[in-house]
């Protein structure tokens, strides 16, 4: 196997998985780890990953986007603590929008039951799993998408633009300092730029290994956001940088 053949093999299990480990592929691979060190960095240089500790992430992109079916088995311990802690910030809010993702999804299950809210969200998978709650869910209309099961589109746009909301819980597929908040679909931009100017607070909620990357198309700033909710991954002197533009910073 070359290195152009092992580099696809480790980017397809990197998609597959979630995550690689240098000694499990140099093991599977039958090379030394530096190789598989090396690969990394090759593919990393070429936006295909994020190098961590031991190992690396798939960065998505206009190629390759993670669907649901993968997100809700990866990092869950890590997303349940970032729910958790992400809707202590509710504060007085009646109204609130709840981004597509499992993340949002895990914090929409959370929300109190003690007052009525009224919930809005593009996502099928969170409308279901709190319709028989005490809150009053609005679903956005439009074209679902079937990695997501989110809507997506000119309709729901446009029930965007009618609304004025109080908080609304944001997730993203990558998040840097300069080049803020993206996701790789034009649409799924649109649909998160509206809900974004639609409320009057934002907060983000993400894992740590989307820090630092960046995907196709960009609907917001850092500074756009009150907050910001991670998991620990993210080391204290990122977390600082984060702050410095103005959210505060919470790491679970």
């Amino acid at each position: 196997m070359n290195a152009e053949e092992r580099q696809g093999r480790i980017l397809a299990l990197a998609r597959h998985q979630g995550r690689v480990e240098v000694t499990t592929m140099a093991v599977d691979l039958a090379v030394a780890p530096e190789t598989i060190r090396r690969d990394l960095g090759v593919l990393e240089r070429r936006g295909l990953l994020r190098r961590t500790y031991g190992g690396a992430y798939p960065v998505e992109g206009a190629g390759f986007e993670t669907g649901l079916s993968e997100r809700v088995t990866l990092h869950i311990a890590d997303k349940r603590r970032i729910a958790a802690e992400a809707v202590k910030l509710l504060g007085d809010a009646e109204t609130v929008f709840v981004d597509e993702g499992y993340t949002p999804q895990l914090l929409a299950s959370l929300l109190p039951g003690d007052r009525p809210l009224t919930v809005v969200t593009a996502s099928l998978s969170t409308a279901a799993a709190i319709v028989d709650s005490p809150h009053t869910v609005l679903l956005l209309g439009g074209r679902v998408r079937s990695r997501t099961l989110a809507t997506v589109g000119s309709w729901a746009c446009a029930m965007l633009q009618g609304f004025v909301v109080d908080l609304a819980f944001m997730g993203s597929n990558g998040i840097s300092r300069e080049l803020g908040l993206t996701t790789p679909d034009p649409v799924v931009a649109d649909v998160k730029a509206r809900a974004l100017a639609a409320s009057r607070r934002r907060v983000f909620m993400g894992h740590h290994s989307k820090f630092g990357a960046s995907s196709f198309c960009r609907f917001a700033e850092v500074g756009d956001f009150e907050a910001i909710v991670t998991d620990a991954g993210l080391s204290n002197s990122e977390a600082h940088r984060y702050s410095l533009m103005g959210p505060r910073v919470h790491r679970v």
